[in-house]
């Protein structure tokens, strides 16, 4: 079935429909929350309380993208944790095991296509850039994270967040500028090719 089917197939009740739709866009919930979050596990319980969210709110769903109609709901499970935690996220330097030690070389790390090498350029710059966006007030985190890493377009976001086109542009713009500043302290840690980029 196409989206349109499998949308219309939960609405009525089929709960094999909404799991195929759960399994289509969860890694894209999760790496939304992930990035709003800075914490895989608040992450995985916001991309699980969205689905929660969901499925109760299918059948108020009236068409438009509904990538966007799921994306504004975790963005909303994020905002309302984040109010619940009243502090700043914090993104651990080095991951740790059930116990509290440093895993030395976790799996979620490792890519059999890449070099050792390869592979601490890209958990380095993933780092530095999580930093980067933990820094932002969540309000910018959010549309960054909807423009830059989800690849949603204005209008997209911008039904997303519930704002204007507008808002959307003027907070990403500003998004991206202190991302740039704040990834030009990390420059020693970015590959060749992204210090360039935030050093000019």
């Amino acid at each position: 079935m196409d989206e349109a089917a499998l949308i219309q197939a939960a609405q009525a009740g089929d709960l094999n429909a909404f799991n195929s739709l759960v399994q289509t866009y969860q890694d894209m919930l999760f790496n939304q929350a992930y990035r709003v979050m800075g914490e895989p596990e608040y992450a995985a319980d916001a991309t699980q309380e969205a689905f929660i969210s969901a499925y109760k709110k299918l059948r108020s769903y009236r068409g438009g993208s509904f990538r966007a109609w799921l994306l504004r709901i975790v963005t909303n499970a994020c905002y309302d944790e984040l109010r619940r935690r009243q502090r700043r996220p914090t993104t651990s330097l080095e991951p740790l095991d059930d116990g509290g030690d440093e895993i030395e070389s976790p799996q979620w790390l490792a890519d059999p296509g890449e070099t050792p090498e390869d592979s601490l350029e890209r958990a380095e710059l993933s780092w530095a850039i999580q930093r980067c966006l933990n820094d932002l007030p969540s309000d910018f985190r959010s549309v960054v994270v909807l423009v830059d890493v989800q690849g949603l377009d204005y209008a997209e976001a911008a039904q997303t967040i519930g704002k204007p086109v507008g808002t959307i542009k003027s907070r990403l713009a500003r998004a991206r500028t202190r991302l740039r500043d704040c990834l030009r302290g990390f420059g020693e840690l970015l590959p060749v090719g992204f210090r360039q980029g935030v050093e000019n």
